[in-house]
């Protein structure tokens, strides 16, 4: 069954997103501590996804995406915030997460979202073989992987996404709304904002020079184009 860890310390919300994930098919495990979290992971190394409150005691939510993307970098991670914090949006996203969901937030939208990362999990995606060679970068589509100069490039399931689609379309101007599209799906309800973010967190992994890129470029106004 397709397993979902939540964390969230209000056991109001909590119990709310608990029941319509159940509602959805999902098998759910509570948290109401980052602790608690991190061992429910150890327990179920099976969770597909994560959704994770910020505001917690002890370890708060950007600590747990640390910890979780130390190790595992296939499962996907939703962080849960308030409306006012922007910010924290941006900086869940940086420190690993795929996608956040500002509260107060439907139940449609919520099993959406966890329906969208479970799909790019590629547990419903068709096996594919094959390697999309072009250096310094080796992507193996089959085991969904990306090597540089030989060496492994540890990305989340959504940055993977993003590459594929790069190194599927060299050259080509792709707009955010493009991206947005193929990778969250045509009935995302969130910011194309998040798509920036991505691509920050992207060249710090793959560019030599985060200042001055030469993989990913700015197409301004636009989006974004895979130079080669």
């Amino acid at each position: 069954m397709r397993k979902v860890l939540v964390l969230e310390d209000e056991a109001s919300i909590r119990g709310f997103i608990v029941i319509n994930l159940r509602r959805a098919g999902y098998d759910v495990i509570e948290a109401e501590t980052g602790e608690q979290a991190m061992e429910s992971l150890k327990e179920h190394p099976d969770t597909r996804v994560a959704l994770l409150d910020i505001m917690l005691p002890g370890i708060d939510g950007f600590e747990v995406c640390r910890r979780i993307r130390a190790t595992n970098s296939r499962i996907g991670i939703i962080m849960l915030t308030a409306r006012s914090q922007e910010m924290d949006k941006v900086t869940g996203l940086m420190t690993g997460a795929d996608d956040y969901v500002t509260k107060p937030f439907s139940p449609a939208e919520l099993t959406a979202r966890v329906d969208a990362l479970i799909r790019r999990s590629g547990g419903e995606d068709p096996a594919q073989s094959g390697e999309i060679r072009q250096p310094p970068f080796l992507m193996n589509t089959r085991n969904r992987t990306l090597e540089k100069n030989g060496q492994r490039v540890k990305l989340t399931q959504v940055e993977y996404s993003i590459m594929r689609f790069f190194m599927e379309n060299p050259g080509k101007a792709l707009s955010r709304e493009e991206i947005l599209d193929r990778v969250w799906g045509r009935d995302y309800f969130g910011d194309v904002k998040i798509v920036d973010v991505n691509i920050r967190r992207l060249r710090l992994k793959i560019e030599d020079n985060v200042q001055n890129p030469i993989y990913i470029t700015t197409v301004w106004g636009y989006g974004y184009k895979w130079g080669f």
